[in-house]
């Protein structure tokens, strides 16, 4: 069985029907009113989410923004995240180091500006959000968190220069600099 739909399917059991109403409400913008009054059951709503594209295997965000308020299920999803196979299309092993060093260097020296940085990154607004409600008091889980979302986006075309090229837009050049060092040192650049 699909593991993402049987952790719909689990949630789905526990939602009381006043849970199910907050979480059609909060779908508003991008449920219309007359689908929202005919969906009556959580599986009904995430079967729509699925067909909209709002939530999916790799895309928790929309989720978890919709149970923000319940501790329960938020550790159903995260457990299921935990679980999640790493994927197999990577960059090649020589970037992939790149990126790691890169990634050392970022969330030592990022702080509270990996929003913005996640912006430059192209990451969409809704995954920022989710990284936020998941670590909310937890920076460096959050820098790390932003990474995992970028790798997932790029996959195999992944590159460190595109890392750097974001901190230099958020006039982060000096992590930039430090970056680029630490690649010199490794000998990886």
């Amino acid at each position: 069985m699909d593991r993402f739909k049987f952790m719909l399917l689990e949630i789905s059991k526990q939602l009381s029907s006043e849970n199910l109403s907050t979480m059609k409400f909060l779908c508003g913008e991008d449920i219309g009113k007359k689908k929202r009054e005919e969906i009556t059951s959580g599986i009904q709503l995430f079967e729509y989410l699925i067909e909209r594209a709002l939530i999916g295997p790799y895309d928790t965000a929309y989720l978890r923004k919709l149970l923000s308020e319940q501790e329960a299920l938020l550790q159903l999803i995260d457990n299921y995240e935990q679980e999640q196979p790493i994927p197999t299309d990577l960059p090649n092993e020589t970037e992939l180091e790149k990126i790691n060093c890169a990634i050392e260097v970022i969330s030592e020296q990022l702080g509270r500006k990996w929003i913005k940085y996640g912006r430059k990154l192209k990451i969409a607004e809704t995954k920022l959000e989710g990284i936020q409600e998941k670590h909310p008091r937890n920076l460096e889980e959050q820098v790390r968190e932003l990474f995992k979302e970028w790798m997932k986006m790029h996959k195999a075309e992944a590159k460190v220069d595109e890392l750097i090229r974001a901190l230099r837009d958020c006039d982060l050049n000096y992590t930039a600099d430090v970056v680029q060092m630490n690649l010199q040192k490794a000998n990886v650049s």
